[in-house]
Formats: C-alpha cells, sequence, structure tokens
C-alpha cells in the first residue's frame, strides 16, 4: 500500500512540473470576476448604481428634509431635520460619495475603451452614453458638495492624494462632456446598439441626445446667478422632451429592483408628513394633498409633524401615500423641464410672461399626471388656484410649483434650486425650520480620513453651515 501512494505522489509532482504557466495562472484566475468587460455591461451597472445608489438614494432623503418635503421624525433624519451631527458628519454620505467616484472610474474605463485607441474604438453611441452620465454623476457631485477631487481621483494606484478642484472647471468639464455626447450621438457606428443593456433608453440615441440637451438646460440654469444664458436654456430646453414619455428616468420592476424611497420606508420608516408642505398645498386647494399624504396604517388621522421640532417617534406621523416598489427614480422629468422654461422666460428682459405661463400650465399637468391626476384637474386647479399667484409674482410661483412637483423624489433639485434662487435676491420657495440650513453635504470620510487635501477641506464639518458653493456665491 505504501508504495502505492509513494508511486501516486512522485505521479502529481511529474503532472505539476509538466504544467505550463499559461494553465497554472488559469487556476488563480475567477471566471465570474472578468478584467476586461464589455462596455455596455459597464453602462448598465453605472446606470443602475447612478439611480439607486446616487439619485434617489441619500442625498435624496437628505434634500427632502432639508427642502421640507418631509420631516425627519427618526433616527438619523430626525438628526437632520433637528440639525445634530448628521448635516456635519464625514459618514453622513460615504456611502453615495464612494458610490460616484465608482460610478466616474467606470465610466472613464468606457470612454477610454470607446475612444480612439481603445478596445471598442468607434462606438460612439456608448462613448456619448458615458459622457451623458459622466456629465450627471460629476455635476450631481459638486453641484451638493461643491469643490471635489477630480482630475486626479480616477487614477487608483498612481495618484493616492488627487487634489480638489473648483467647481467652476468642474461645470466647464460637465458642459464639455454634454456636447460631446450630443456630437457623437449625431454619428454613425458599425458597432451593434446597446440594447436591453441599456436600462434607461434601451439604446435610442435620439432619447438620450434630448437628456443631454435637457441637462445643458438645468446646468445652464445652475450658472444664472454667474452667467445668465436664458435664452440658451430655452434653446436647449426646445430641444429635449417633446412629452413625458421621453423623460430622463430608470424604472424598477418592483421585485428584482425596487424603489429606494420605497424600501426605505419599509426598513427605516424615518419621515413624517411635513407641516410646510402641507400648508402650501392647503393654501393652494391643491388635489395633491391626498396623492402625496395618508395617516399611517391602521390610523384614521393624518397626523402632520413640525418642521424643526418634531417628536422623535414611529408608528404615528402621516406616511408616504405616493411612495410605491415600481415608481421611477427621474435622472430629469418632462415637468421640470418645463420649469426651467417657466423661469427662463419671466427672468427675461423684458420678461415673456405669457410663454412663461405656457410652460407653467404644461409643468404643472405634467406632474400632475406623474402623481395619477388628470390634464383637466391640472387645468381646474390652474385656474381656480395658481392663475391669481401667478399674476401676482410669476417667479415665486413658478418656482413653488416646481417645488411642489418635486415630491417625494426630486428633493435634491429642489435643493439647488433653493441654494440657487436665495443667492439671486432671494428666497422663491418658503421654509418654516428656523435652524440653520445646510449649504452644502459633506464629503465622504473615505477620504475626509486617507487624503490631506480632502481633510484640510473638510476641518470639523462646520462649514457646510457658512460656505456656499461656487454657483451660488461662495468661493468653494
Amino acid at each position: 500500500m505504501k508504495s502505492i501512494k509513494l508511486y501516486t505522489l512522485f505521479a502529481l509532482l511529474f503532472a505539476m512540473a509538466a504544467c505550463s504557466e499559461g494553465i497554472m495562472d488559469s487556476i488563480n484566475e475567477n471566471p465570474n470576476n472578468p478584467t476586461d468587460v464589455a462596455s455596455r455591461f459597464i453602462l448598465t451597472d453605472v446606470m443602475t448604481s447612478t439611480a439607486f445608489s446616487v439619485t434617489g438614494a441619500d442625498y435624496a432623503f437628505y434634500s427632502s428634509v432639508y427642502m421640507e418635503l418631509n420631516v425627519g421624525i427618526f433616527g438619523q433624519m430626525y438628526n437632520a431635520e433637528t440639525r445634530v451631527s448628521e448635516p456635519i458628519s464625514s459618514t453622513t454620505y460615504n456611502n453615495v460619495w464612494n458610490s460616484q467616484y465608482t460610478n466616474l472610474y467606470e465610466l472613464k474605463i468606457v470612454r477610454d475603451k470607446c475612444s480612439a485607441g481603445g478596445a471598442e474604438a468607434g462606438n460612439v453611441y456608448n462613448l456619448g452614453i458615458a459622457q451623458v452620465l459622466t456629465a450627471y454623476n460629476l455635476a450631481m457631485l459638486t453641484d451638493v458638495m461643491g469643490d471635489v477631487p477630480y482630475t486626479e481621483a480616477l487614477q487608483p494606484g498612481v495618484v493616492y492624494q488627487p487634489k480638489i478642484d473648483k467647481q467652476e472647471a468642474l461645470y466647464t468639464e460637465v458642459f464639455s462632456m454634454l456636447d460631446a455626447a450630443i456630437a457623437n450621438f449625431a454619428k454613425t457606428t458599425t458597432f451593434p446598439s446597446i440594447g436591453g443593456q441599456d436600462l434607461i433608453f434601451a439604446g435610442d440615441k435620439a432619447k438620450w441626445t434630448k437628456a443631454a440637451q435637457g441637462l445643458k438646460a438645468r446646468y445652464l440654469m445652475r450658472l444664472s446667478l454667474k452667467n445668465p444664458q436664458y435664452q440658451k436654456v430655452i434653446d436647449a430646453a426646445t430641444l429635449s422632451f417633446a412629452t413625458a414619455a421621453d423623460e430622463f428616468k430608470y424604472i424598477y420592476t418592483g421585485s428584482t429592483s425596487v424603489n429606494p424611497f420605497s424600501r426605505f420606508l419599509q426598513d427605516r420608516n424615518y419621515f413624517g408628513t411635513s407641516k410646510s408642505l402641507n400648508d402650501k398645498l392647503v393654501a393652494r386647494n391643491d388635489p395633491r394633498k391626498a396623492k402625496f399624504f395618508k395617516p399611517y396604517t391602521g390610523l384614521t388621522v393624518l397626523n402632520i409633524a413640525t418642521n424643526g421640532t418634531p417628536d422623535p417617534k414611529q408608528l404615528f406621523y402621516g406616511i408616504s401615500a405616493y411612495t410605491a416598489a415600481t415608481n421611477p427614480t427621474y435622472l430629469m422629468s418632462f415637468h421640470e423641464l418645463q420649469f426651467l422654461k417657466a423661469e427662463a422666460y419671466a427672468r427675461m428682459a423684458p420678461a415673456q410672461t405669457a410663454n412663461a405661463e405656457a410652460a407653467l400650465k404644461l409643468g404643472i399637468q405634467a406632474a400632475f399626471v406623474k402623481v395619477g391626476l388628470t390634464a383637466a384637474d391640472a387645468s381646474t386647479y390652474y385656474t381656480a388656484s395658481v392663475k391669481s399667484l401667478f399674476d401676482a409674482n410669476p417667479l415665486k410661483e413658478i418656482m413653488t410649483q416646481k417645488y411642489l412637483a418635486a415630491y417625494e423624489d426630486e428633493g435634491v433639485e429642489a435643493y439647488n434650486d433653493y441654494r440657487r434662487t436665495v443667492a439671486m435676491g432671494g428666497a422663491l420657495v418658503d421654509l418654516a425650520n428656523t435652524l440653520q440650513f445646510p449649504q452644502r453635504f459633506t464629503y465622504g470620510s473615505s477620504d475626509v480620513t486617507t487624503n490631506t487635501n480632502v481633510k484640510a477641506a473638510y476641518g470639523d464639518g462646520s462649514y457646510v453651515y457658512t460656505d456656499k458653493v461656487w454657483w451660488a456665491g461662495g468661493t468653494r
């Protein structure tokens, strides 16, 4: 028996010695973790991450509290509501911070792969999609955080302490990406369509072009304190979505993928009905109130939370009647586009009031349809409740209607609009919470603890209450 074992051992050693280096290398390869992936698969991953982990998650949750679309009534949302810890902590937005930089890095891989010299050189449609998503993620990042690392940040293993880039320069990059994407969508290619791997537009380059134009309108308006270009806002918006069927959104199945607000309500239940928002709806006899709020499960009374001073308790306050597992995450909605046009027309000199009113009506109509009401409902509402307010102060009513339409998932844009309009001359949406207002979000702890540049900019985190971002009149 011993001789048999010894022979077997020698045979095994001989076989191992005879193995080629390539065979041995392949033993350590994980076929489920490839090192080179086709651009279409990377884009699928980034679209999902952008919608679920960036646009629809923590940024939106916290923005909805700061903008009083919801009241934080428990846990970290209560801390955000009462301005304790969360607004200045570097851990608050760390998950989304990491997600965005992962997205930007993966999009850089796609852009390199689909550009000259890359493995998919000439795949201009995938390149264009990557450029749109890069512009979107970068703008989202700098809008809430101001100056951030970018030009040196996407080189892991090469640059360990990336510098912080100025927001003004980052916005130049955003517009460059969008213009390049629009140009690429106008070209032809022999590469097959991304098709079903595109979870937003199914490879429809015309719709991606409209999305890029819509984002240009949004970001041009964002810079209106620094460089007002209202006609360009209108021109870009006109080239964008023709109907809500074109809008830039990510749709969930409700089973294999679930809307983040729905998941947050199910898992945490940290939001309560906002008195500030409810008061605005009641003042306008707005039928969306019944679409926005409902009593907590098992209760018959809609208990409303006071902004800034709610009782920290669950199972009591009203909850969202709008939240659903299949609700889309809006990266940019049709109604937002119409409100952008309305504001641009109203701000032009001389103001084009009739055009502003027409765009406002379309925006309200789309916002009503979004929550299950009809165009006829919107028309009745406009005549009875909005017309007189618009006539008295067009800009204020346009921004208020845009704000109401942001419930509950478009809170980041409401947050951006608020900071911008305050910088331009005064708040056009009235907030009730008298506690200090966060002017920005904090950097993520992943870099606060490892990058000396970010650590120095972060300090103790209190800068979020005092330092406005560049486009809102600040310096960083």
